[in-house]
């Protein structure tokens, strides 16, 4: 692990595998998790030749958890900042989830600065939450009381997220995992990423992707419902769309052969 300082008194938590792999890929985890949950991506492709970078998002994993900076925003500064810091150029940028979401305003922030191809996995974008123009996703209210119970019982709020994840059959002790992994978020990460969630909106930053883009996204998905990568798909002319018949919300593990096989048609097509 290396630190990269994003701001003053702010450091970002950076794990840089095989840094002299030929092709890089920056992989971004979704809420309210860290880089942990691409155990099962990254040992196969390091093996396929490239160089994987994974972070934990400010107050997740970690990360420093400052009392401010949780909009999309200042969350892609810091993703810059790392690519700055490591000198990234002509890599995929993946993100899960509300790191989908993050990785589109980086898109649409720093014009995709050194991205040469985009895969936005289960993503929440453009918007998480219906509202008034846009039809699809959750009611807002979904996620006032992830808000509520983050502020008053998060290791409930960490349990309950780890058993909605996956739609598979999986072991109690996978769940376990991901809700230890959900633990280490700090308290004011997970809220003000939340609130994030909530109200934020990043269709003008799609509107400026112009790389090649994949989604992924499962059909049994409760967290983020499927139709938004239906809305993704339709917002992102040419991007090709893998769908995950018996997946929920957690693709990279619930079909995790499948999953890490189309990664890697769509990483390797010319």
């Amino acid at each position: 692990m290396r630190v990269v300082h994003v701001e003053k008194n702010v450091k970002i938590a950076v794990y840089d595998l095989n840094p002299y792999g030929k092709r890089t890929i920056l992989m971004i985890h979704g809420w309210p998790l860290s880089g942990k949950i691409f155990e099962y991506q990254q040992e196969v492709l390091v093996k396929s030749g490239f160089r994987v970078v994974t972070l934990d998002l400010r107050g997740m994993g970690n990360s420093d958890a400052p009392a401010h900076g949780y909009n999309y925003s200042r969350l892609a500064t810091d993703i810059y900042q790392v690519v700055k810091a490591l000198h990234l150029s002509n890599f995929t940028l993946a993100g899960f989830s509300m790191g989908g979401a993050i990785a589109l305003r980086y898109m649409g922030l720093f014009d995709g600065y050194g991205v040469n191809k985009l895969c936005l996995l289960a993503a929440a974008a453009p918007c998480y939450t219906i509202r008034s123009g846009f039809p699809y996703g959750v009611k807002k209210q979904k996620l006032d009381d992830f808000i509520i119970q983050a502020s008053t019982d998060r290791p409930s709020l960490c349990k309950d997220f780890s058993q909605t994840l996956l739609h598979a059959p999986h072991s109690d002790t996978v769940k376990d995992w991901f809700r230890d992994i959900a633990l280490t978020a700090s308290g004011i990460g997970t809220i003000g990423t939340a609130f994030s969630l909530r109200d934020e909106d990043v269709r003008p930053d799609m509107a400026k992707v112009t790389v090649p883009t994949a989604i992924f996204h499962g059909r049994q998905d409760k967290i983020v419902p499927f139709e938004l990568g239906i809305v993704q798909h339709k917002s992102l002319p040419g991007s090709t769309f893998y769908t995950f018949d018996n997946s929920g919300h957690g693709i990279f593990y619930d079909e995790l052969s499948t999953f890490n096989e189309w990664l890697l048609e769509f990483l390797n097509h010319e």
